[in-house]
């Protein structure tokens, strides 16, 4: 059978009805692709509570600073404090009052309205004495907080602290709300753009967009993120390449860093920290307690060949507790050069011409075990003998190193900004003491201009660089790797963090 061609009639109504079609696809055309609302973001460390004002491992803030908690102001990408649940304040010329003036628009997750009360609430539960806080000492010099109205909280010091604005900023200083503070650990509720939703240990945090949040004028764009928890670099480098996960801010492995290069999905970047990488000692035990053995080790190391050993050569050598993103710093890693022949003079001179046999404990983390080999390997060749003893990180060290003080050298990476000050703090698990070092960090607290305060500095780091109470190694960068078209995740951390406020996905 032949074709049969439809009729004419048949062919008008056909050419009319796609006319008609074309022109209401004009009027109302097809929705262009949405951008994606979610986000798997990968970590390294699962952290061991979600409460950052009772516990100190960075991966606390990682999840929950700027997410679900904020303070009465925040710390930038460019580690500058601003204006967050307080809007403004000020600090009167001698330096003993600060005046905040607080939003009036806020609200916990859960209802709980924010105020001066709250946030007295918050610094009184940092500061009182069965606080667990971390930096409890941050708030020690607060002695009185009123709180004439609800927007307005006022700190009245008994001594001047300079610093004290900075560190209202960090983790340690978030709100948190009477009625709900005592189950954050495990069920956290702040004012910020995210809601807790489940945590599933050993495996994941999820978060929600909070649909109420208090600042108007930000664009939360993700609706839900995941924070998945993988240990093995290995692993991170596999959900990257096959999409398990969107992102990772802090890759694990320097060294699988190429490996990304040629995946058109993939972007890397490096960028700053304050990531110090340090060798501590008990200063307080045999032979550490002698300024020439700890000067002989540190001129044992060569610090570049530490970096590349242990980090694929992606960090900066120091050579002392700063870094070269602070005000003051200077590079004092000439002080105590590499020099294996002045080091064996040095220990012969302390009474160890034979050298002498030591244990490191070495957090089970990348750097730290490929940094403590690298080391064994150079004090060998001054006749020192360093045992490494693999440590579970972070309860076993934890236990062992800052609470017991029951060891006699280990190697961490001090996350915190500008903090120096560990060694004037008493106790601390360096043993450290040196009365003209804990002048200076008092100085730098009553110390306003900051020329001043970058002088005083530069003064404190020298005395660091001398006395060598840990064997100052180098600055981590943080290596990234996330999917090229999500947008707004930062690149350098000057706080350790995943601030999600501004991320979102291209188009």
């Amino acid at each position: 059978m032949g074709f049969q061609p439809a009729s004419a009639p048949f062919f008008q109504t056909l050419f009319l009805g796609i006319a008609l079609s074309a022109w209401l696809s004009m009027l109302h055309p097809a929705p262009a692709f949405a951008a994606k609302t979610s986000l798997d973001l990968g970590m390294s460390v699962e952290p061991t509570g979600l409460d950052p004002t009772i516990a100190a491992p960075v991966a606390i803030g990682q999840v929950t600073w700027q997410n679900i908690f904020e303070g009465l102001v925040a710390i930038d990408e460019t580690g500058k404090v601003q204006p967050q649940l307080a809007s403004s304040w000020e600090i009167s010329s001698d330096g003993l009052t600060y005046r905040f003036k607080l939003r009036t628009d806020v609200r916990f997750h859960d209802g709980q309205v924010f105020d001066s009360s709250t946030a007295k609430f918050s610094l009184d539960r940092a500061r009182g004495k069965d606080s667990i806080n971390p930096q409890k000492r941050f708030f020690q010099s607060i002695a009185l907080i009123d709180t004439p109205d609800p927007a307005t909280l006022v700190l009245h010091l008994s001594a001047p602290t300079g610093s004290l604005i900075t560190w209202l900023g960090w983790p340690c200083s978030v709100m948190v709300a009477p009625q709900s503070a005592d189950d954050d650990k495990t069920r956290p509720i702040g004012t910020g753009p995210f809601r807790f939703v489940s945590w599933a240990k050993g495996d994941r945090v999820e978060l929600a967009r909070n649909a109420d949040y208090w600042n108007k004028a930000v664009a939360i764009r993700l609706e839900r993120v995941t924070f998945r928890f993988i240990a093995d670099p290995q692993a991170q480098a596999a959900a990257l390449k096959s999409g398990g996960v969107d992102a990772i801010p802090e890759f694990a492995a320097p060294e699988l860093m190429p490996s990304f290069s040629g995946d058109p999905r993939l972007t890397t970047k490096i960028g700053n920290t304050e990531l110090k990488v340090v060798a501590g000692m008990n200063n307080a035990e045999k032979p550490f307690d002698d300024k020439r053995v700890r000067q002989a080790l540190m001129m044992a190391i060569d610090r570049k060949t530490v970096v590349d050993g242990a980090w694929s050569g992606l960090g900066t050598p120091i050579g002392s507790h700063y870094t070269p993103n602070d005000p003051g710093y200077i590079d004092l890693t000439t002080r105590l050069p590499y020099d294996p022949e002045k080091a064996k003079a040095l220990l012969s001179e302390a009474g160890y011409p034979n050298g002498f046999t030591f244990t490191i404990k070495s957090p089970q983390m990348a750097y730290a075990s490929r940094s403590a080999e690298v080391m064994q390997a150079m004090l060998a060749d001054i006749g020192v003998t360093m045992k490494i003893e693999p440590t579970e990180f972070p309860a076993k060290w934890v236990q062992d190193v800052m609470t017991n003080r029951a060891y006699q050298m280990t190697i961490v990476a001090h996350a915190e900004p500008m903090d120096i000050d560990i060694y004037a703090r008493d106790p601390y698990y360096f043993n450290y003491r040196n009365p003209a070092f804990d002048a200076l960090m008092k100085k730098v607290q009553e110390t306003t201009e900051p020329a001043g305060r970058a002088g005083i500095y530069g003064e404190a780091q020298t005395i660091l660089a001398e006395d060598v109470p840990a064997l100052f190694l180098f600055v981590m960068p943080k290596l990234g790797v996330w999917n090229k078209k999500l947008k707004g995740l930062w690149e350098n951390e000057p706080v350790p963090s995943n601030v999600l406020t501004n991320v979102f996905w291209e188009e």
